[in-house]
């Protein structure tokens, strides 16, 4: 196993898509002579060239629907919206046409496209550039969602994207761009087959406590949390989501079965937020179960601020997330320290 960071597995694994399947290119703002903003696309130009490496005008909507066009006749675009915010200028292209094309005739023309957008708060970057909009998103039928929070589901999941036949948003959290964690030692190689399974949870950590659910940045903080309270000696399982659309409802349902409660994080706004339809998810096959309500950790509903002292209290964090845990369990008579 190979230790790398969050975004050598992102720009390695692209190099190797692009190298094994010649109708994989790239496309979007800066990502050629600059190497893009967050370096996911370095040395792609360099090796590739300009045809498969296709540096754009600040027109995300044109960029986007030439990318639809292109995947409906045969190849297979990764598009990076520089951030998630942006993708609001092009969501015409994705909800409409992307989303919808496949079903609307018939099934005649598919289109294999990659969104690849980063998100979420914590860099000082102001209210209109850390958002977690991927609720829109994962509402649109015919799109697939997926969030992974470590360097090999990075990895086996945008290689996953790359080759499915549907469009996918796959979503990468600013935090976790200089994460750290293994991967195997041949994850760069053209010829690996390691490819997640699209629409499938994993358990990060086994518990029997209480279950903490989360995706993306969360599933990373989730972890944290599980250990600081291992201490404690607080057995916490940790459901990491890994995608939004389809959503593994199975896993995190069996989990709560397991261990009777449940506390949800999440980046995103609490009001309408991912959580509620995790919420509503363990209500209907885990009621029977619960010893207590589902409880939510979410951002503070309003747009982020400015302010570093401001952004870190809006932001969900280790010791929000552990303080309801800990009131959960102990209203449901669990001796917590």
């Amino acid at each position: 196993m190979s230790v790398i960071t969050y975004r050598q597995a992102l720009r390695d694994t692209l190099r190797a898509e692009m190298v094994r399947d010649e109708n994989v290119y790239v496309i979007g703002e800066e990502i050629g002579l600059f190497e893009g903003s967050y370096k996911i696309t370095e040395g792609l130009l360099k090796e590739f060239g300009p045809k498969r490496v296709r540096d754009t005008p600040i027109a995300e909507e044109g960029f986007v629907g030439a990318a639809v066009g292109s995947a409906m006749l045969g190849l297979r675009p990764v598009v990076e919206l520089m951030t998630i915010n942006f993708s609001l200028l092009a969501i015409d292209q994705i909800i409409n046409h992307a989303a919808k094309i496949y079903g609307m005739f018939g099934g005649q023309t598919s289109v294999p496209m990659v969104i690849r957008t980063p998100g979420g708060g914590g860099q000082q970057l102001g209210a209109t550039h850390s958002q977690n909009i991927e609720l829109f998103y994962s509402f649109i039928p015919g799109l697939k969602v997926m969030a992974p929070s470590t360097p090999a589901e990075a990895s086996s999941m945008l290689r996953a994207a790359v080759r499915d036949d549907d469009p996918v948003l796959f979503l990468e959290n600013l935090g976790l761009y200089n994460s750290k964690g293994e991967v195997p030692d041949d994850y760069a190689e053209p010829e690996n087959d390691n490819v997640a399974t699209i629409g499938r949870a994993g358990v990060a950590r086994e518990g029997s406590d209480i279950t903490l659910i989360g995706y993306s940045r969360m599933a990373s903080v989730a972890t944290q949390v599980a250990e600081k309270l291992a201490e404690e000696d607080i057995s916490v399982e940790v459901v990491d989501l890994r995608s939004l659309r389809p959503l593994d409802r199975q896993t995190f349902v069996d989990s709560v079965k397991k261990t009777g409660s449940a506390v949800i994080c999440e980046d995103d706004w609490l009001t309408y937020g991912i959580g509620a339809e995790i919420t509503a998810s363990i209500q209907e096959g885990a009621f029977d179960y619960l010893d207590a309500p589902v409880r939510r950790v979410a951002m503070a509903e309003v747009p982020m601020p400015y302010a570093k002292p401001l952004e870190t209290a809006a932001l969900p964090g280790v010791e929000s997330i552990s303080t309801a845990i800990k009131e959960t369990l102990s209203a449901v008579g669990k001796r917590v320290g």
